[in-house]
């Protein structure tokens, strides 16, 4: 934080004075600009497919006995029990095979794969306390069951969708691992921009970039847990 703030040209500790210039050089710079555009893309397409998939399967997890229950569950704790490196060359190789590495979509796609479990624990803790009396309700009214579903059901379990969706998008935007295997050095995402640079030179501009980075997860984090609770984690089955 205190490097991201020097009136020098390189990282000293105490800061050589006082500066907000890098944090100028951000919106300046294009190759920073660049990049974040490119890890809000890989975030966003890794939403838009987290939405439907995990809330899809959240609900079904939540009210119905589901076949390869096991194994779905199973597929829940990969987070935990693979490491990334590997699932990332699995990808990796998926992804060679059917020539389409080295784009942003894939990445997305990759982002979203790995990291799923996370929205559909959200889904099943808000499906798992959906009173089924009100869907039955609803359909003894007269409702179809799509409209049963976007009335009833889908209003229910918004919280674990929001959380979910917006949990997604932050650790898409974090990833680093997935995104330095799939893209190449014309796509490359901050993260993995970052990563490069530090190689060889540790500048206060990249400092800047990583407190915006971390200031902006950290703002989203909060805001989740104001809006909707990170303790619906905590009622997942």
């Amino acid at each position: 934080l205190g490097a991201s703030f020097t009136g020098g040209n390189i990282i000293t500790f105490p800061p050589d004075g006082l500066s907000l210039r890098w944090y100028a050089r951000i919106s300046q710079a294009s190759d920073l600009r660049n990049a974040f555009l490119r890890t809000l893309q890989v975030a966003t397409v890794c939403t838009i497919v987290a939405i439907p998939v995990g809330t899809l399967a959240g609900i079904a997890l939540a009210k119905y006995a589901v076949r390869f229950e096991k194994t779905i569950q199973i597929y829940l704790l990969l987070p935990f029990t693979i490491p990334l490196i590997g699932s990332g060359i699995g990808l990796m190789l998926i992804f060679g095979n059917a020539g389409i590495l080295g784009q942003l979509w894939p990445v997305g796609i990759a982002c979203c794969v790995i990291n799923l479990p996370f929205m559909i624990w959200a889904v099943t803790a808000s499906a798992t306390g959906l009173d089924p009396d009100l869907e039955l309700a609803a359909a003894n009214c007269g409702a179809p069951p799509l409209q049963v579903f976007f009335s009833v059901t889908l209003p229910a379990v918004m919280p674990g969708v929001i959380t979910g969706s917006l949990l997604m998008f932050i650790l898409a935007l974090n990833e680093f691992l997935v995104s330095l295997l799939l893209v190449d050095a014309r796509i490359v995402t901050l993260p993995v921009l970052i990563y490069n640079s530090i190689r060889s030179i540790i500048t206060p501009d990249l400092a800047a970039i990583s407190v915006v980075f971390i200031a902006c997860s950290a703002v989203a984090v909060f805001l989740l847990d104001r809006l909707v609770g990170l303790d619906i984690f905590l009622k997942s089955k």
